[in-house]
């Protein structure tokens, strides 16, 4: 099965699945660096917390659209697994690449600035896998015809 791989769709796809990535990574980061949790466990905590807010974010439209949870679950593992992978690869080595920023702590520029770039970094390096995989009939095109149905 292949799919229109278009930069558009692949950004707009990539866009999404940031979106979920985004909010647990964030999520992860302010809580592991708050807490005064080692560098590991804070990424760990953020990768983890990426993952799942990426995939709930996915299942959301596709259960809205009628399909059932373990459908939908196994929609959004195919859809997003390998896009949020690279993702969290890229924008957490970015954090711990930074001087300081994982230290910095959530009340600094530093920590959101670094945070921030580290997102965008990961969107620009994950457009191409995306737009590789959808040209394949892979990643976000399982799930675009459901989310564009509802």
């Amino acid at each position: 099965m292949t799919s229109t791989a278009t930069w558009s769709t692949a950004a707009s796809a990539t866009l999404h699945c940031l979106t979920g990535c985004a909010i647990g990574e964030v999520l992860g980061m302010v809580i592991g660096t708050a807490a005064g949790l080692h560098n590991t466990a804070t990424v760990v905590l953020a990768v983890a917390l990426a993952f799942v807010f990426g995939y709930a974010l996915t299942m959301r439209g596709v259960l809205r659209a009628g399909v059932g949870f373990a459908a939908a679950l196994k929609l959004a593992l195919a859809a997003d697994t390998a896009s949020i992978a690279v993702m969290e690869v890229v924008d957490n080595a970015v954090m711990v690449a930074v001087p300081g920023a994982m230290d910095a702590g959530p009340l600094t520029a530093l920590f959101w600035a670094a945070l921030a770039f580290s997102l965008l970094v990961a969107f620009v390096l994950t457009v191409p896998l995306n737009k590789w995989m959808i040209g394949r009939g892979k990643g976000h095109a399982v799930v675009h015809h459901v989310h564009h149905n509802d």
